[in-house]
């Protein structure tokens, strides 16, 4: 399995496609976070726009390869083995992505509640973006998952599926995603740092489940 996931990595460095999803990732980043601004709202933007992200990476993992070298692989390792290597690869970007943001945002921003009023401790707003990071990161992986190959073949659709999908996860109360960042943003306005353990976890299970049916059904679809 780690000279699969190994091979995927190699492929998406090489093929240059996680461009456009990083820099647009950039791109927001740019805009919505400005140093000073208070640290919990900055984490909580950065966490919202990673989810989309992440589901596109999984896309870019999942469509790589030419159907040649997809199938050979297929025969050697297994069809479920291989998808399950480009999804991983996926997800380890976006948290990789996750890890250097809540850095960077940590360092730039102001450590005060929304009103200033209150002090934020760092280390602990650190942790709580970051775990809220890898919230939008899992339920992110989701969407790719069950948006993508071998659900949707089509371009036409799997796209539009895929946006339509972030969006509705980041946005429609009870998600995980939805929690996470809501609690970033909610305990700004107080100071209060909550870690998102339930999100996080009920986000694992989701992505979990998503990341397998796609694998079993890649075995059955060709």
């Amino acid at each position: 399995m780690t000279a699969l996931v190994r091979y995927q990595a190699a492929l998406l460095l090489r093929s240059q496609r996680w461009l456009p999803p990083v820099l647009l990732y950039a791109a927001f980043l740019v805009v919505s976070v400005q140093a000073g601004q208070p640290l919990l709202d900055s984490l909580g933007y950065a966490a919202a726009a990673l989810l989309p992200v992440t589901a596109w990476l999984v896309r870019v993992c999942a469509t790589n390869e030419p159907a040649a070298a997809r199938h050979c692989g297929a025969a050697a390792a297994g069809a479920a083995r291989v998808h399950l290597a480009a999804v991983l690869v996926a997800l380890l970007a976006a948290v990789g992505l996750a890890a250097v943001t809540t850095l960077l945002v940590a360092v730039i921003s102001d450590p005060h509640s929304a009103d200033r009023q209150v002090r934020v401790p760092v280390l602990p707003a650190a942790a709580a973006g970051f775990l809220g990071a890898l919230v939008c990161a899992l339920l992110g992986t989701a969407v790719g998952a069950l948006c993508n190959r071998p659900l949707l073949h089509s371009t036409g659709r799997a796209v539009p599926a895929t946006a339509l999908a972030a969006l509705l996860v980041l946005v429609i109360g009870g998600s995980p995603a939805n929690a996470a960042v809501t609690g970033l943003v909610t305990g700004s306005l107080t100071g209060t740092v909550t870690l998102p353990w339930l999100p996080l976890a009920a986000s694992a299970v989701l992505a979990a489940a998503a990341t397998a049916t796609a694998c079993v059904l890649s075995a059955r679809r060709p």
